[in-house]
Formats: C-alpha cells, structure tokens, sequence
C-alpha cells in the first residue's frame, strides 16, 4: 500500500479521529497514573468490550452497552475505595474471558469481539469523529478543575476528610471521562492499541518532566507523534493499524533512561 494514501479523502476521517483520541488518552492515561491506576484503562477496555459483545448477542446499540460496561468497571471501582492494580488485572481477566466466550454464542459476536480487540480505525465515522471531539473538549474543559483535585488528593491524601469536603464530583467525573475515552478508544484503535496509548506515553513523560503541566504536555506529544507514525507505517506497509501503533508507542520506552530535563 503507499504511503500517498495517508492523504486520500479516505483516510482523512480515520486520521483526524485518531489525532484527537491520541491528545485525549494520554492526558487521561496521566490521571490514572498519578492515582497509580494505570491498569484500570485495560480492565475498563475489556469490560467495556465485553458490554459491546453482549450488545452484539442482543441485538442491541453496541455503543450504549459498551459504555454501560465500562460504567459499571468504573462504578465498581468507585464503590470499592482504594483500589489495587491487582484489582484491576482480575477485571481484565473477567471481560477479556467474557468477550471470548460471548464471541462463541453468534457470529455477529464473534465479529464485533474481533474488531473490538484489533481495532477498526480504518472504517470510522463520522459518529467516531465527533464522539473523539466531544471527549478532548470534556478533558481540556474539566482539565484544570480535575487536575488541582487528583493532585491534592494524591499529595495530601487526608485534605478532604480533614475539611469535609466531598470527593465525589471529581471521582465521578474523572471516571465518566475514563469510560468515555476508552468506548472510544477501543472502537477505534482496538482494545490493546488504547491500553498503550493511556499508559505509555505518560508513563514516559512522569520520567522525564519536571512537574505536572509539563507533564501533561509532553504525555500529549509523544501521543501524536506515536499516532502519526503508527498511521503512517501501518499504510506505508500495509499492517494493522492496532499493533503498528502499540509498537511505535514502545519505542517510547528506552527514553525513560534520559535524564528529567523538560519543564521547570
């Protein structure tokens, strides 16, 4: 395939969705991390895809039964307390054993299961496009507000018990946002592609910034830049966008090994 197709109409859709999913994740993915709960955008992934799956069985919305089981992993996590990545590696389990056995019950669930893990960029919509626009505008709108919340519950873990004040407008919201940005993520980059894009690169940036802002920006970054090449080579050499994208983002990794340097 050539690489002139990245500027073919028909890939115009497919890119510009995935610019804006690859700004939103990983500023999503800085959240969880800060909240050491990076392994949740993977347990929330499958559990969503399991609600897609199960969707598929009933003939009903994918979307809205995707998005009720990445609701219900957040809500579960919500009423548990402190949550441990363990936790969150039983939830992956679950939904990923749900999603194959559900896929076993209908070749429409087979189908969606198989697209949900290996991700359709490719095929879409306009729907997927304003979905992914709404999500950046939620997260660079809520930014500020949520960002002073985690950090001070993360910094001063006893602030809010100590005041009385309540932590649920932030927790809820955060986990809506969480939700949102996986149900799009993974009916666009696939369920694995989304886990990489929400931990990889801020995993990189908390390496290599000197604070949260710069942080923020830098995760955003290399986001786009991973986007950009993972798009590319996928067309260039005809791949699957999926794990062409998982790839350049672990190509991210060996930079971890540079000196923090960026950000006051």
């Amino acid at each position: 395939m050539s690489l002139s197709l990245a500027f073919d109409p028909l890939f115009r859709l497919p890119l510009l969705t995935g610019l804006l999913l690859a700004v939103a994740l990983p500023l999503l993915g800085a959240g969880l991390r800060l909240r050491e709960q990076w392994l949740s955008s993977l347990g929330v992934a499958q559990a969503a895809a399991a609600g897609a799956v199960a969707g598929a069985l009933l003939h009903g919305p994918l979307v809205l039964f995707a998005l009720g089981g990445a609701l219900l992993a957040a809500l579960v996590r919500f009423l548990t307390g402190v949550t441990r990545n363990e936790h969150y590696a039983v939830m992956l389990l679950g939904g990923w054993a749900a999603v194959l056995l559900l896929a076993t019950l209908g070749h429409h669930a087979d189908l969606v299961a198989t697209q949900l893990l290996n991700g359709q960029l490719y095929f879409t919509t306009a729907a997927h496009l304003g979905g992914a626009g709404l999500l950046l505008v939620a997260v660079l709108a809520a930014g500020a507000w949520l960002s002073r919340r985690l950090l001070v519950a993360r910094l001063f873990p006893d602030h809010y018990g100590a005041n009385r004040l309540p932590t649920w407008p932030h927790e809820i919201g955060f986990e809506v946002l969480v939700a949102l940005g996986v149900v799009l993520g993974i009916g666009t980059m696939g369920v694995m592609a989304t886990f990489a894009m929400m931990m990889v690169p801020p995993w990189v940036a908390f390496r290599l910034a000197r604070g949260w802002r710069p942080a923020l920006l830098l995760a955003a970054g290399f986001g786009v830049a991973a986007f950009v090449a993972g798009f590319l080579l996928a067309l260039g050499l005809d791949l699957p966008f999926g794990p062409a994208l998982a790839a350049v983002l672990l190509l991210l990794v060996p930079l971890r090994l540079l000196p923090a340097r960026f950000g006051a």
